[in-house]
């Protein structure tokens, strides 16, 4: 970890501390019936602590997957953003209550918007970064990604083109050993995913996704070199998954107890504590006052959320069909908001 200041780590650990802790306040809101559903990012801190730290938060462009709480938190999303998010409240900054859970979207930080299909953001990612090309501009392009959406086409897609055109878009594999309850030897005949970047022509490297100073000096490389104009990178970023998959799954019908024990001894919160430590820039005293800023932080903007108002009814049909008025063989269409009024030809 020796890359990285110790004022810059401390700054990284606090990210990666606000994301446990709001992930861990989503989960008590799902058990007390208050929150339907949410995706956990336990065990993935350390990678979207480090992504934000090495990104133009507003300037780059970011694809991200349902694991990326700390990402979004650390290029400037607030706590009470999530939670609204979450929460499905009108002023939900992500969708106006339209989208499930961890399902992220920023206009003004570049986030784009993700889909429940996996492995689609590799595309959007490799549009913004072919604009970005075209436009002569040093934007560089990011999306994260499971080990078990690089199964899908899209993502061949994606790289192929991505090194074709020597595109300047970096892809993170965030490969916590589980496709949802499959394991990874069963998505991958290979010991990473980072070995395939060699058959499309780019780069490939494997990083310790739970060392949030080494993740850092691995996706700052990469970003580097996509700004520079030298095209794509892929990166295996090996975490752990601290969780189930999500509030619906049970993964201890399929995931070993022992396997789980040896998980959580690479807590990437932990690691980085005891970095800290070693380094004499972290004592007990500043992980009491961190725990209990982030209490507060997060009881305020949750207290917030609650209290924000819920999606009018009538507001049901906006931005899913377009609003205005069509006519066509069969009669005319308007759009009133609540619903579409078909009149008589």
């Amino acid at each position: 970890m020796s890359t990285v200041s110790n004022e810059a780590l401390v700054s990284l650990y606090r990210t990666m501390r606000l994301a446990r802790a709001v992930d861990e306040r989503l989960w008590i809101l799902n058990r007390q019936g208050k929150l339907p559903f949410t995706v956990s990012c336990q065990g993935h801190e350390a990678i979207g602590a480090a992504l934000a730290h090495v990104l133009r938060p507003g300037h780059d462009w970011v694809a991200p997957y349902y694991r990326d709480l700390a990402l979004v938190l650390g290029l400037g999303a607030s706590v009470e953003d999530v939670f609204l998010h979450a929460l499905a409240k009108a002023t939900d900054p992500v969708s106006g209550g339209r989208q499930m859970p961890a399902h992220w979207s920023f206009p003004t930080l570049r986030v784009l918007t993700t889909s429940s299909v996996t492995g689609t953001q590799t595309l959007h990612a490799v549009g913004a970064a072919l604009v970005a090309k075209l436009k002569r501009s040093d934007e560089v392009a990011v999306t994260t990604l499971g080990e078990g959406a690089t199964s899908e086409g899209e993502f061949h897609e994606a790289c192929n083109f991505a090194a074709v055109r020597r595109l300047p878009v970096v892809f993170v594999v965030e490969s916590n050993g589980w496709a949802i309850s499959v394991p990874k030897r069963e998505q991958l005949a290979v010991a990473s995913v980072a070995v395939r970047a060699a058959a499309y022509g780019f780069p490939g490297e494997d990083c310790d996704g739970t060392d949030v100073a080494a993740a850092a000096a691995s996706f700052g490389r990469a970003v580097e070199r996509a700004r520079a104009g030298e095209g794509p990178t892929l990166i295996s970023a090996e975490c752990t998954r601290l969780t189930a998959h999500t509030s619906d799954d049970q993964d201890t019908v399929y995931r070993p107890a022992e396997e789980v024990a040896e998980a959580r001894k690479r807590d990437p919160i932990t690691i980085a504590r005891h970095a800290l430590v070693a380094r004499g820039a972290w004592d007990d005293a500043r992980e009491e006052a961190l725990a209990a800023e982030l209490r507060a932080e997060v009881d305020a903007a949750l207290g917030r959320a609650m209290a924000a108002p819920d999606p009018a009814p009538d507001t049901l049909a906006r931005d899913v069909y377009a609003e205005g008025r069509y006519e066509g063989a069969g009669g005319v269409c308007r759009d009133t908001s609540a619903s579409f009024v078909r009149e008589a030809a």
